[in-house]
């Protein structure tokens, strides 16, 4: 009979489903910021897999440069919002210290390729460049291995800023511009433009809606993060479980 126990608990083991996500989109519109011009829609998309699509249009960015784009927020819920009245030293732009207490640190870098973490946050040469008219078209898709481990919980607390400003309007970023970035310096990248590190546009979450909503009478939540498994599906496999042992013990020879 021991010996049927311990069959049975494995059975059940490998019958206990994983975990699994609710697909979800969420939907940004971007504006400018730093009086660029630049606005833009984006589109964040959770599968039930776990994997990450992010898809984001732009126009009216410094032509021929690569923009810098982060999701930014807080890990712990915290309110987070685009920069409004952020120049406390007075220049007439927001630098990313001036911003980083409104719109939170950087949640996933958007690179084009590569590594996607914080440790990305001034890739320049793996972030999505404008055209010669300052538009911007970006799309990938980020495996759930790779994303933070409570992105699905906060989704609908991220949002999308770009960087890259050209203030002297010399088609590229330079010193001569606003001097260097004190945020890029503070991480040990000396020499880099502040205009390189400058928020361009900013945009907080329009609408979200779970793609898999459940019906009936019992309480649904948000959909927002980690389903839990389904009780019923915990019930049929004990019930399989139980069938197969009284199967076994059946078919053991009377002695």
């Amino acid at each position: 009979m021991r010996k049927l126990l311990a069959a049975g608990a494995a059975i059940a083991l490998l019958l206990l489903p994983t975990p699994a996500y609710a697909s979800e989109n969420v939907v940004i519109k971007l504006q400018d910021v730093n009086r660029t011009g630049a606005a833009g829609t984006a589109a964040i998309t959770m599968d039930d897999a776990g994997n990450l699509t992010v898809v984001i249009t732009a126009t009216g960015l410094a032509p021929n440069l690569p923009h810098p784009q982060h999701l930014h927020g807080s890990h712990d819920a915290a309110e987070t919002h685009c920069p409004a009245a952020g120049d406390k030293d007075g220049d007439g732009f927001i630098s990313v210290e001036e911003g980083v207490p409104e719109y939170g640190d950087v949640f996933l870098s958007l690179t084009t390729t590569g590594d996607t973490t914080f440790t990305s946050a001034l890739a320049i040469n793996r972030m999505p460049k404008a055209d010669a008219h300052g538009n911007l078209n970006y799309r990938r898709t980020i495996p759930a291995a790779d994303l933070p481990p409570d992105t699905a919980a906060h989704l609908r607390d991220l949002h999308i800023v770009q960087h890259g400003v050209d203030a002297n309007h010399n088609g590229q970023y330079d010193l001569a511009g606003l001097g260097e970035s004190s945020f890029a310096r503070s991480l040990g990248v000396p020499n880099i433009p502040e205009e390189e590190t400058d928020p361009a546009t900013c945009g907080l979450p329009a609408a979200a809606a779970a793609a898999n909503v459940p019906t009936g009478g019992v309480a649904t939540g948000d959909g927002s993060g980690r389903l839990n498994p389904s009780t019923v599906y915990l019930v049929g496999g004990a019930t399989i479980v139980i069938a197969l042992l009284i199967a076994l013990t059946r078919r053991r020879p009377a002695k």
